[in-house]
């Protein structure tokens, strides 16, 4: 079962707070200690380097609203089915996302190609592995989202992943999810007795 949604999606029925799960670089692996946080999440936004068509069928079978866009490592199925922009709602704030877009300091094409419709409240990104929240002050106060890489391929000491909440236009409640890098892949009852 598929279930991606497309367009300008993800504005609740009765404007209520949703929870988000941001996942990037996930390399076909979506490791089981983020198991509990997918059930909770009202929302999965993925930065791309899906890796698979598996690991965003795996995505989709927890029945939630998906937005991602497709990364460098991406094939042509996932790149037809999530762009390499997307602009979006959730509730009351704007979003964009792309997966390579530099940082705040030194924004990259498609980045800039994301803001050409105007800045968002919230720009998403992934590639670099390399976790970042920040704001940008240059870009009318623009949170700037990466959630680093949430796979295990890449340099990257911890796989790490976000979670937030979003109320009207109210961001809040910002987690980073952090998850020691293993090499060896957990079933899930084994990543419960994980620390």
């Amino acid at each position: 079962m598929r279930l991606y949604l497309l367009g300008h999606l993800f504005r609740s029925k009765l404007n209520k707070m949703v929870k988000v799960l941001l996942l990037s670089d996930t390399h076909s692996y979506l490791d089981p200690r983020l198991d509990e946080h997918l059930k909770a999440c009202d929302q999965i936004w993925h930065a791309g380097d899906w890796g698979s068509v598996e690991l965003a069928d795996k995505l989709a079978a927890y029945g939630k609203p998906i937005a991602g866009v497709y990364g460098n490592i991406d094939d042509r199925t996932i790149r037809n089915m999530y762009p390499k922009i997307r602009r979006f709602r959730c509730e009351d704030v704007t979003v964009a996302m792309t997966h390579i877009a530099g940082a705040p300091s030194n924004y990259k094409p498609d980045a800039l190609e994301a803001f050409a419709k105007g800045l968002p409240m919230i720009f998403v990104c992934g590639h670099s592995h390399i976790l970042q929240i920040k704001r940008d002050a240059k870009r009318n106060n623009m949170l700037f989202l990466n959630p680093g890489a949430a796979g295990q391929h890449g340099f990257h000491p911890e796989q790490t992943a976000l979670r937030f909440k979003i109320d009207g236009s109210r961001i809040y409640d910002m987690e980073v999810i952090q998850m020691p890098r293993i090499k060896v892949k957990l079933t899930p009852e084994e990543a419960k007795l994980m620390p």
